[in-house]
């Protein structure tokens, strides 16, 4: 009988959450389509929760759209998601805004405010998508007061389905032709609107997407992760998520 009792592993962190925004999921997409179920079964199911940081979806036109082939693939892999006993957390981007109650329902997703701090791993960490404090583009914010604005949504969402679509590809269009004509610096968030949220809300971790520029900020109040966006389809591969372990340390990954 050997004198020494035998080494045993050191326990692997857990996967306490998992963060991602900025997928455009759509039919002219598959490539990234399939990245994200991948992460979806092999990722997110050995997560505790999974955090969708908006604009998950290129455009949602109404929760009436859920059985479109494309949407009810991506519903039906979130559900499995939730029904595996991950935690399912959605909050609205630019894009997606207009995701309701049904869409929580048919995926079992908690829908969260444009503003939320969750307690991950025992620390307090401010969500949000990132579009709200980009508030040097005033044509941008102008747009946005008016299409968040509940009677404008009710009055949008009253029309027919293909009505909205055509309306929502029309202002597809429009943004893209006026990105052009904007700079980076422009479209990326404002310094002080970022400084006032930590204030605000007493964190020193924010997280949040958007932007398409990911990164990990310094601030004076504390730490900023950018989240990237994904395009798998393209010639360049974007794309990935962050994960915080049960100690809370923040990781970086990409898919394969």
């Amino acid at each position: 009988m050997s004198a020494n009792p035998p080494v045993e592993p050191k326990a692997q962190p857990q996967t306490a959450a998992l963060f991602v925004s900025d997928i455009h999921l759509c039919p002219q997409m598959p490539k990234t389509a399939a990245a994200f179920f991948r992460f979806l079964h092999e990722q997110a199911r050995h997560a505790q929760a999974l955090y969708l940081l908006g604009d998950i979806f290129e455009y949602w036109a109404g929760d009436d759209d859920i059985d479109a082939p494309f949407n009810r693939s991506v519903v039906d892999a979130l559900r499995a998601l939730a029904d595996a006993g991950v935690a399912l957390y959605w909050m609205a981007g630019n894009r997606d805004f207009l995701a309701g109650d049904g869409f929580a329902q048919a995926t079992g997703a908690i829908l969260l405010p444009d503003l939320h701090v969750a307690d991950v791993a025992g620390q307090r960490v401010l969500l949000l998508h990132g579009d709200a404090q980009c508030t040097d583009d005033h044509d941008y914010m102008a747009f946005r007061a008016q299409v968040r604005n509940p009677d404008w949504q009710r009055a949008f969402l009253a029309k027919p389905l293909a009505e909205r679509k055509a309306i929502i590809e029309g202002m597809r269009e429009g943004s893209r032709d006026a990105q052009r004509e904007k700079t980076m610096a422009i479209m990326d968030v404002n310094s002080g609107a970022i400084a006032r949220l930590f204030a605000e809300h007493r964190v020193s971790l924010m997280i949040h997407g958007h932007t398409h520029r990911p990164d990990t900020h310094q601030h004076d109040s504390g730490v900023r992760h950018v989240l990237t966006d994904w395009d798998c389809d393209g010639p360049v591969l974007r794309g990935g998520w962050l994960a915080a372990d049960d100690s809370g340390r923040l990781s970086r990954h990409a898919p394969d």
